[in-house]
């Protein structure tokens, strides 16, 4: 790799005589990652931080496009961590690198590109001053819009410095754009097919062809760069949105995807909210709770009422974790009780961070609400299946063809479960596979398994505005 040859600034070269004593050596920026992939590989680490279930799929396109130096796109719908992917990159660089002091181009001291920082090096020589960039620093990012401009991207001609004094034809009239400032770095356009096609051209030029034209004015522009970008299949696909110059221009293409294992879309929502605070209060989503959550998103991908195109993000599952997280926090405080732990009946509550996160497919006669609905119960139903045996609910049922109600919601007191675990022995036995200790945690696994018992059609239920109250069929 080349690394700086001090850990500390204080020890790193000043100038360009010492740093030619140091024998620190210049790459190019893909070998630079090349390099800092294949130790990493060598090393048993992940080339990516922070990505989970793209292990088998993702991760092994990308180390090879990494590996062979190629320009990058990410083709995926919303959610799917293209952007969180590329953002990643930049720890594959380098921890710092020196640059020629006060160029706006990050100029390698040994390879100056700007004027200001050749006329530096030639004036002062070994004695030009150089200063050390991280890695941060050498990334740009740019979310492609409608009203984006070859001024953003390559450059424009800056008037203050025309008003100064300098003439047109001074190079060092040019205020540079994003991808110049991001020379010897990674340089992301998230939504490519939104960039307009007289932009994707000046872009396509000073990639490949390092010639490019600012008001007239010819500037030969030799960055090294390595160009990602990210895209909805649905819009890189469709003619006319990508040109076909540029789209030739990516070494590789590789296709997110969403998570295929319930267990991985809760493990993406567990790491996105592990930070949450809530003034102290302990929450806790059982994971039958978090595992229904995922399966209503899931579910959401494959269903017909639902549209596609755009995808249903997995933000709509880390969203849905932090509504339930929150409707258990609030009767905790309200209710006085020591520890928040969501329920079955805070699932109601997921209603409007499920309805804004997806597209109802425009059919006759149907409501997003009682889409939602569908789509939790199923998840729930399918969970139940996986998590409850069979033995013990029998007795359960008996208990209510003798006549038992239960009534539960989101605002009944954790207690009053106890009561009914103290009526009916067998429903304790039940909910002992759920590993339930807290009596918060009871009156959730118990709900759990009356709303079971329901969607499976052993029980009836009968809905108010705060609570529900199961009985015999």
């Amino acid at each position: 790799m080349a690394r700086s040859p001090g850990s500390e600034d204080s020890s790193r070269p000043t100038t360009l005589g010492e740093l030619k004593a140091s024998g620190w050596k210049s790459v190019p920026v893909r070998t630079e990652i090349r390099n800092n992939v294949l130790t990493k590989i060598a090393a048993g680490e992940p080339v990516v931080e922070g990505i989970m279930g793209y292990e088998s799929s993702v991760v092994p396109q990308l180390e090879n496009a990494l590996l062979a130096g190629h320009d990058i796109i990410f083709l995926g719908e919303r959610g799917q961590a293209k952007s969180r992917i590329i953002r990643s990159l930049v720890a594959l660089l380098d921890e710092a690198i020196p640059i020629v002091q006060g160029s706006e181009m990050n100029d390698d001291p040994y390879h100056p590109v700007s004027r200001h920082a050749r006329q530096l090096v030639a004036e002062c020589g070994d004695e030009t001053p150089i200063t050390w960039v991280g890695r941060d620093d050498r990334f740009g990012e740019k979310l492609a819009t409608p009203d984006t401009s070859i001024a953003d991207i390559i450059g424009e001609v800056d008037p203050i410095k025309v008003a100064e004094g300098r003439y047109l034809a001074d190079e060092l009239t040019i205020h540079y754009g994003l991808v110049p400032r991001t020379n010897r770095g990674i340089f992301a356009i998230n939504e490519l097919p939104d960039l307009a096609e007289r932009i994707q051209v000046g872009l396509l030029n000073i990639l490949e062809e390092r010639d490019v034209q600012i008001r007239g004015f010819r500037v030969r522009l030799p960055v090294d760069v390595i160009l990602v970008a990210s895209a909805n299949p649905d819009d890189y696909t469709n003619r006319g949105r990508i040109i076909t110059p540029l789209k030739d221009r990516f070494g590789s293409q590789i296709r997110t995807h969403y998570p295929s294992e319930h267990s991985t879309e809760v493990a993406i929502a567990d790491q996105e909210i592990s930070a949450q605070q809530y003034g102290g209060t302990e929450v806790i989503i059982p994971d039958y709770l978090k595992e229904t959550l995922a399966r209503v998103s899931q579910l959401a991908r494959m269903s017909q009422r639902i549209s596609q195109r755009s995808g249903v993000s997995v933000r709509m599952t880390i969203a849905n974790f932090e509504t339930v997280m929150a409707a258990a926090v609030g009767r905790a405080l309200r209710l006085e009780e020591p520890l928040a732990v969501a329920r079955p009946s805070d699932l109601a509550a997921i209603m409007p961070s499920t309805i804004g996160k997806i597209e109802i497919e425009a059919l006759e006669h149907d409501d997003d609400e009682e889409i939602v609905q569908a789509l939790i119960n199923t998840a729930i139903l399918q969970t139940y299946k996986d998590r409850i045996e069979i033995e013990h609910l029998g007795e359960v049922v008996g208990a209510f063809e003798d006549g038992l109600v239960v009534e539960v919601g989101a605002q009944v007191p954790s207690a009053c479960y106890q009561q009914y675990l103290a009526d009916l022995p067998a429903l304790k036995s039940v909910i002992g596979p759920l590993r339930s200790m807290s009596v918060e945690e009871e009156a959730s696994a118990v709900e759990f398994v009356l709303e079971g018992l329901y969607l499976s059609r052993r029980l009836s239920k009968d809905h108010s505005d705060t609570s529900a109250s199961y009985r015999i069929r």
